[in-house]
């Protein structure tokens, strides 16, 4: 268990990337009309769902590595749910974008208008990205979750 969570902090950057990169990938072959920048946004987006289920899957594991050691600081534990449920929304929202995306692929109508609606959903889902990524990181940086000043 405690090698998954030790994981956690490396796995997060992969999906974290991976989204900010189907954004600019998306919205790059939207605008240029370039094929091959939309087929890279759509196999960029496939990795990034496959390792964000790695780092929620990580993070489950850390969350209970830092009940075993925090205790029940309410505080803490506070931050840490509103963290995980970022991270959980983050995930569910790039599925649900992935599976929308391959749904109006495979009906053949990306070319239609409904294309700039992923732009939309892009930027959307960036601004959970930087949620989770900013709860998470006062985790570890203003409470030391995760470091030695937490007691690993």
């Amino acid at each position: 268990m405690e090698f998954f969570a030790n994981l956690h902090p490396l796995v997060v950057h992969f999906p974290v990337a991976f989204f900010i990169l189907y954004f600019l990938f998306e919205t790059a072959g939207i605008i240029l009309g370039k094929d091959f920048l939309l087929k890279s946004a759509f196999i960029v987006l496939t990795l990034g769902v496959v390792f964000a289920v790695c780092a929620v899957l990580t993070g489950n594991q850390a969350l209970a590595a830092a009940k075993i050691i925090h205790g029940k600081d309410f505080a803490l534990n506070q931050l840490i749910e509103t963290h995980e449920q970022y991270a959980t929304i983050t995930l569910w929202y790039f599925f649900a974008v992935l599976i929308f995306r391959t749904y109006i692929v495979i009906k053949k109508k990306f070319n239609t208008g409904i294309k700039f609606l992923f732009i939309v959903l892009g930027l959307i889902g960036c601004y959970l990205i930087y949620e989770t990524g900013t709860h998470g990181g006062n985790l570890v940086f203003q409470n030391g979750v995760g470091t030695q000043l937490f007691g690993k």
